[in-house]
């Protein structure tokens, strides 16, 4: 088995499909590092519980997320009335054709390439104003702010890998996790730059990530209340919901989580208010 071979590991009865992206040799043989195709994941393995996958191999339960993906992007597309102008919290306009609006512009910051790629690519068919760029979850926190007042955006994305320490039974200490710090770090950075919670919506965490400390640290919507792992593309969903809604809408946090993957056990979060500005009238000029 080679860095790049798509694989699964027999003991977990094949339920995570993986990326070898390192591997490294120890007395009792190698050990593989692992990367989750679809999810947040990062694992170790050896060898011998490793198997090659077959191609565009799915799990059943990878493939209960693909049907759910999909399901929730049609959902939001047919909310949105096709057109891309319809928007939650939409008033009935007799002058519609004149009226025009402006989601909320998100920057997404993620520790992972491929998963930035799946997740811009879902952005772009949620027709969503995005900038994309891949930064180490330890960088996050130093360059966040500077981004931030780069870009001028509506909703950040901080995320990537993340895990907890096996057998762990303090679930709030920082130390037993991969990058929750990070997390909690990048968010108190940029509550100190901006304090409001509408003016400027974070979500914030990866797989198993400490939940409630990024939450006290500031973030809008974090993960993970249940140290579950998600799915890559719950905080594109998340984005969506907020940059679409209207700005004098107040999304309950049930709503926001409507068309994420994981749901309640992956994702929470506050009530926060929409970023979406709805405009009249329509320029006869574009």
């Amino acid at each position: 088995m080679q860095i790049g071979d798509v694989v699964v590991r027999k003991s977990y009865e094949r339920d995570v499909t993986f990326k070898i992206i390192d591997i490294a040799y120890t007395g009792s043989g190698k050990i593989y590092s692992l990367k989750g195709i679809k999810l947040r994941i990062i694992a170790d393995a050896p060898e011998n519980d490793l198997e090659l996958a077959a191609e565009n191999y799915s799990s059943q339960s990878e493939q209960v997320f693909n049907n759910k993906v999909n399901s929730s992007i049609k959902k939001i597309l047919l909310h949105r009335g096709g057109s891309g102008r319809m928007y939650r919290g939409a008033k009935a306009i007799d002058t519609k054709e004149l009226v025009f609006g402006r989601p909320g512009k998100v920057l997404h910051i993620d520790g992972d390439s491929d998963y930035m790629e799946a997740c811009l690519k879902v952005y772009k068919q949620l027709k969503l104003n995005v900038v994309g760029k891949v930064i180490p979850e330890e960088e996050q926190p130093l360059k966040v702010v500077e981004l931030v007042k780069e870009i001028k955006p509506d909703i950040v994305v901080v995320t990537g890998h993340d895990s907890i320490m096996k057998d762990t039974k303090d679930f709030i200490d920082l130390n037993n996790y991969k990058n929750s710090r990070y997390y909690v770090d990048s968010v108190t950075a940029l509550r100190n730059y901006e304090s409001d919670y509408d003016n400027l919506v974070i979500f914030a965490g990866a797989c198993q990530s400490c939940y409630e400390a990024i939450l006290d640290a500031g973030a809008n919507f974090a993960s993970s209340p249940s140290r579950v792992l998600i799915h890559c593309l719950d905080p594109v969903f998340i984005c969506e919901t907020i940059a679409y809604s209207n700005i004098e809408k107040v999304v309950s946090i049930q709503e926001a989580l409507e068309n994420t993957i994981t749901g309640t056990k992956g994702i929470g979060g506050l009530q926060t208010r929409g970023r979406y500005r709805e405009g009249f009238p329509k320029s006869t000029y574009v």
